[in-house]
């Protein structure tokens, strides 16, 4: 199973890293892939050095611009001309996908996802991994959007979210039939 996961790359303290770290543990552990931007920095190498260390498999999708912030030791690296096509590139390896905490890139990353399953050009599972609640204040407007009829799907139908990186998983195993 390729899991997707959108998170920063920025440098971040241990109530983001610890969550991340745990969930790429248990993403090797559970024998699943991770597919991600291939950054070796931040929390993106912070979720890749677990799956790493515990005997996974990563599959980095960089982008020509960002080619020196690159993860040298993948077992696949593909470099997209532009975020465009690394956007698609992701969610043409992903069987599923997992947004984390992240800035306007993870949450461009996110809004792309969801409005692609929203029109039917993807039905693959999405959760967004509310670590210290940092989306919070998304799913209350997520909620609005689907209570005032903007949302063509149920909220539930669209998008998952997990407070924690072991439901997280959970929901994507159970829901996508990965075990």
């Amino acid at each position: 199973m390729n899991i997707c996961v959108f998170l920063s790359a920025a440098d971040l303290d241990e109530r983001y890293t610890g969550p991340a770290r745990e969930f790429g543990e248990l993403l090797a552990k559970g024998g699943h892939t991770l597919v991600w931007g291939g950054s070796d920095a931040g929390l993106m190498k912070v979720v890749a050095d677990a799956v790493q260390q515990a005997g996974g498999r990563l599959v980095g999708v960089s982008v020509e611009f960002l080619s020196d912030k690159a993860r040298p030791d993948c077992d696949e690296m593909v470099v997209a001309k532009d975020l465009a096509e690394r956007k698609a590139e992701l969610l043409a390896r992903a069987d599923a996908v997992v947004v984390m905490v992240g800035g306007t890139g993870t949450l461009d990353e996110a809004t792309e996802i969801l409005e692609l399953k929203k029109h039917g050009l993807h039905d693959k599972p999405v959760v967004l991994l509310n670590t210290a609640g940092f989306y919070d204040g998304l799913k209350q407007q997520f909620r609005r959007m689907d209570e005032e009829g903007f949302l063509p799907l149920p909220l539930t139908e669209l998008v998952f979210f997990a407070e924690d990186a072991v439901s997280a998983l959970a929901y994507l195993e159970e829901t996508a039939g990965i075990a």
